[in-house]
Parts: C-alpha cells; sequence; structure tokens
C-alpha cells in the first residue's frame, strides 16, 4: 500500500517555527524528486518546495525562500520541511508528494508533475 504521511503541524503563533515531516512507505522515494505544496481555504494547491532524488537541487517558493527549508534522508524514507519565521500567510494544508520522473535532474513546481500525495497536515499560524 503507498502512502506518504504527513505530520508535523499545529497551530502556532507568527514568529515560530515548525518541522514538517513526510513518512513513505509502499514506494520507492530514492530516485525520484520530493516535493511540499500547500492549499489554504478557497485557494488552489500551490507550490513550497521541491528537492531532487539526489539532494542536488533545490527549488523554493518566492514566498518561503529565507525561511523554509527542505531535506530528505533517503534511506529513511523521509523528507522534511523546517518551517521558520511563520507567518499568517503560511496557513494551510501542507501536502508531500513524490516526483513523477526518476533521476530527473530538473525540478518543476507544476503539482501535475508529482504524484502520489499523501493526505495533508493542518499548519495555522495566528497573528
Amino acid at each position: 500500500q503507498v502512502q506518504l504521511v504527513e505530520s508535523g503541524g499545529g497551530l502556532v503563533q507568527a514568529g515560530a517555527s515548525l518541522r514538517l515531516s513526510c513518512a513513505t512507505s509502499g514506494l520507492t522515494m530514492r530516485p525520484y524528486a520530493m516535493g511540499w505544496f500547500r492549499q489554504a481555504p478557497g485557494k488552489e494547491r500551490e507550490f513550497v518546495a521541491a528537492i531532487t532524488w539526489d539532494s542536488g537541487r533545490i527549488l523554493y517558493a518566492d514566498s518561503v525562500k529565507g525561511r523554509f527549508t527542505i531535506s530528505r534522508d533517503n534511506a529513511k524514507n523521509t523528507v522534511l520541511l523546517q518551517m521558520n519565521s511563520l507567518k499568517a500567510e503560511d496557513t494551510a494544508v501542507y501536502y508531500c508528494a513524490r516526483g513523477v520522473y526518476s533521476y530527473r535532474v530538473a525540478l518543476t513546481s507544476e503539482p501535475r508533475d508529482f504524484g502520489p500525495w499523501g493526505q495533508g497536515t493542518q499548519v495555522t499560524v495566528s497573528a
């Protein structure tokens, strides 16, 4: 059974930090890029960050650059998202997903280039 399970979300005040974790099972993570996306109420799912299979390249949305850090541990089949200096506008459900193409050098921010997806974890930042 393919599973991506996000954890680490919660309710925090602006300026605080959270670390999201995505544990994968039932699928091969190592050869694929991994990404984090988020979706706020009434808005479309948006790209947050992505990392290539070998951690050689990382891509961030402009809105999180300098505050969020994506990393992965292929041995543990886990991808992390460290979120610092959180803002109210970071409030959303955060999803992790595996890239569609294996050993791809280039990174994409398009949701259609990712799948399968986890169920998401809620992050709420109070102003």
